[in-house]
């Protein structure tokens, strides 16, 4: 490459023949490409070979029978359809490092890249820094309304931006440019290729997907157990506790991973007890170690410990400001080491041979406060922090991921993380969003963020429900939120979106959570959240059965509109409604109705919430018992019917429906076609058999649902040990075909029934011995 001078602008003049000599392209299947100008990155995500696949070149054009690549006269690739049309291009003239530009059609609509926090799906337009943060994370994947994908192989901070020169992918470190070019041909095809690379989804225990209570945090051991009884005797499900960070004592003692607090002196019999109570544990850990500590000594000996200024910075845990009279010394680990990952294992066994089943990493972005340059140029294992930055967290839910799978207790494994990477689907995590505030704004840019994961091949993704920080509504004094109408219609709002979320989780700080702070039963907002919660447990049928198609189809949880209606042009940039599986259309109200809304901003780290919340006798007189109707729009897309999830009413797509709600209504529809599979109400997950389930049926179309069951935790599922049954509408005869059962599971089943409703009410109940019934409607 040569600079030339011109006007007083840098003008790039490009070296064709350099250029084209440096570029090398790859068929990893006929319809993935991997492209390297310069010098690869060494891959912690792929992990896929290159197939055999039969492709044709003709001079500087290479052809399968998917794609086909050509390269002009500068080097520039064009990526086209197989037929010939073109898909995304390459434009001339980057200079240098890892550096390229693409040119998009002028409406083409672009999705994904991480959790970016603007309330925004289109990223057309967008100028973005990727680092891993505590509210934003980047997985550098791409896709188009066109059907084509894109993954970015560079684990250093890069600008993306997008403007009218091209869309720009500018990575601070690297020698060369190195990405994967997808054709899926639809938003699920791009999703399916981008876990062809990078490994498929393991399936979650089956009680991962109930009720989970948490907040910031229990500070004895007694009082977490206790949050199960109370659960308990009020009757409400509840599948998980979590236990929050100071378990193991001082900050100097940070993420020490056993219990040596005082207060937690029992924190192994604590497990057994919440086990006994047929709840499941999780628990906090850091990527992080405060200098007293084993791991800390351990580490440090080797160099596996990095400069960086991290949480908490003071030793001094109850003060705010932290007083930097007396410095934490807690220092985060190079996660780049295998043996660094070992020896964190090591010390982790503890909390697992306790019988911790889930864990729940913290600050996996990491912390990193004040960053200097020397920060970025430290070295760890493999590269810099600069050049690998954005991979940490990746490498550190990977090495407890296969350090657990090696040393397997029956159990699978459940990892709830801060933050993710491209290809941390394989590795048993669910990401939620950080520490977002409790606001309705917020609430609102949680769905784009969750869709936007997901659009990475990520599925997993959830959010403190309520928001994390909730200081601004204690009106009334310290942990008052849940009396305040405001933050009564805010949480349960989020509750309403949560349930659509493949973990539903209740947390944050300021003030508590559980059901109980809210009022009792017969009390409106008591009565809610739990209506919403026994709902939960009606759907993990439904549920459970579509992580089994995540697992084995490559399919989401969480799906934008366009996924199924990319022809209407209407859902290409629709924020408040997506698809909850296959057959739900989840549209969660985003905005209060019953109180007003105030901008708060929040420092995401202090918890300081600024916002004017008036008491709860200066409201306006506005409806505070959460009783009265109010009018809810919403879009459905054309191309099916969709019915009303409460009332069964039937409506064409393509249109605005108005609804008439209160504030325990949340709108849902289910398309034309749909085999919804119901299971009893329970307090815990496998408290009842499925020995009954209600099968919704929703005419208009023909419709084929696949109910999956198996033991609900270990892995045996991977050896073919569970079962499916296959049932099918036929919408023009009017029949339901429950097909004959393939495979079998310890403890299965043998003989069942099943109730058929319809919309209009009619019910039917059949046996099932696992032969196949046709029922006639």
């Amino acid at each position: 490459m040569r600079k030339l001078l011109f006007a007083g602008a840098w003008l790039t003049a490009c070296l064709t023949a350099v250029a084209q000599e440096n570029v090398k392209i790859e068929f990893f299947t006929p319809s993935i490409v991997h492209v390297v100008k310069g010098t690869p990155t060494k891959t912690f995500v792929v992990t896929a070979k290159p197939d055999d696949v039969t492709v044709k070149q003709n001079g500087k054009t290479w052809q399968s029978r998917e794609l086909t690549v050509k390269q002009d006269a500068q080097g520039n690739l064009t990526f086209l359809t197989s037929k010939g049309k073109v898909l995304l291009r390459e434009k001339s003239c980057d200079v240098g490092g890892a550096r390229q530009t693409f040119i998009l059609d002028k409406d083409e609509a672009v999705y994904g890249l991480g959790t970016i926090q603007n309330g925004k799906m289109n990223r057309r337009g967008e100028k973005k820094r990727m680092e891993q943060s505590n509210l934003e994370d980047f997985q550098n994947v791409l896709q188009s309304i066109k059907g084509w994908g894109l993954y970015w192989e560079n684990y250093s901070p890069t600008l993306f931006e997008d403007n009218a020169q091209g869309m720009t992918f500018d990575a601070e470190a690297g020698e060369g440019i190195d990405y994967y070019f997808m054709y899926g041909g639809s938003t699920d095809g791009v999703i399916a290729q981008m876990r062809h690379l990078s490994g498929d989804v393991p399936m979650f225990p089956m009680w991962t997907f109930g009720y989970w209570q948490s907040k910031e945090r229990y500070k004895t051991a007694r009082e977490t157990e206790s949050i199960v009884d109370k659960y308990r005797q009020l009757q409400v499900p509840l599948d998980g506790i979590i236990q929050d960070w100071q378990y193991w004592g001082s900050n100097y003692l940070w993420n020490a991973m056993d219990f040596l607090a005082e207060d937690f002196s029992n924190g192994k019999q604590m497990i057994q007890n919440v086990h006994q109570k047929h709840a499941h544990f999780m628990i906090s850990i850091w990527a992080s170690f405060g200098p007293q500590t084993q791991q800390f000594r351990d580490l440090n000996e080797k160099g596996l410990l990095l400069p960086i200024e991290t949480w908490p910075q003071s030793g001094i845990s109850h003060i705010w400001p932290p007083n930097m009279k007396y410095p934490s010394g807690v220092k985060v680990y190079d996660a780049f080491s295998p043996v660094a990952r070992d020896i964190y294992w090591k010390y982790l066994k503890t909390l697992y041979d306790y019988g911790t089943d889930a864990w729940w990493m913290d600050s996996t972005d990491p912390d990193f406060f004040n960053p200097k340059e020397s920060d970025y140029a430290h070295p760890v294992t493999g590269g810099t922090w600069r050049s690998l930055r954005n991979a940490f967290p990746l490498e550190t839910v990977r090495g407890i991921y296969q350090s657990q799978r090696k040393d397997d207790k029956g159990k699978r494994i459940f990892i709830m993380t801060r933050s993710s990477f491209a290809g941390q689907q394989h590795y048993g995590s669910n990401m939620w969003s950080g520490d977002v505030n409790s606001s309705w704004d917020m609430l609102r840019k949680q769905v784009p963020a969750g869709l936007s994961f997901s659009l990475t091949g990520n599925p997993n993704f959830n959010t403190d429900i309520g928001g994390f920080f909730c200081g601004s509504y204690n009106t009334r004094g310290g942990g008052s939120a849940p009396k305040n109408p405001q933050f009564q219609e805010l949480y349960v709002r989020w509750m309403q979106y949560g349930l659509f979320c493949p973990v539903f989780r209740s947390h944050g700080a300021d003030a508590p959570r559980e059901i109980w702070q809210f009022g009792e039963k017969g009390q409106p907002v008591y009565d809610i959240i739990e209506k919403m919660i026994r709902l939960r447990y009606r759907f993990i049928p439904y549920l459970y059965s579509t992580a089994w198609q995540v697992t084995s189809n490559n399919d989401s949880y969480m799906r934008p509109l366009f996924a199924d209606f990319a022809n209407d042009k209407k859902v290409w940039n629709m924020t408040d409604e997506f698809l909850f599986g296959h057959s739900i259309l989840a549209a969660p109200i985003v905005d209060p109705q019953y109180t007003e809304e105030k901008i708060i901003r929040t420092n995401e780290m202090t918890g300081w919430n600024r916002q004017n919340v008036k008491e709860d006798s200066q409201q306006n007189g506005q409806d505070l018992s959460f009783t009265g109707v109010r009018q809810t729009t919403k879009y459905l897309p054309k191309g099916t019917d969709w019915y009303y999830f409460w009332t069964g009413q039937r409506y064409k797509g393509g249109q605005n429906v108005t609804l008439s709600t209160t504030l325990q209504d949340v709108p849902m529809f289910v398309r034309a076609g749909s085999i919804l599979p119901l299971g009893p109400e329970m307090q815990y997950v496998g408290e009842k058999a499925w020995d009954n389930l209600e099968l919704r049926v929703y005419p208009g179309a023909n419709g084929t649902f696949t109910l999956y069951e198996d033991e609900g935790d270990n892995y045996n599922y991977e050896k073919g040990v569970y079962s499916t049954i296959t049932i099918k509408w036929n919408d023009k005869g009017r029949s339901l075909t429950i097909g004959k059962r393939q495979g079998e599971y310890p403890g299965m089943l043998k003989s069942r029934q099943f109730t058929i409703v319809l919309p209009d009410g009619a019910t039917q109940t059949i046996t099932y011995d696992g032969t196949e019934k046709i029922i006639n409607l």
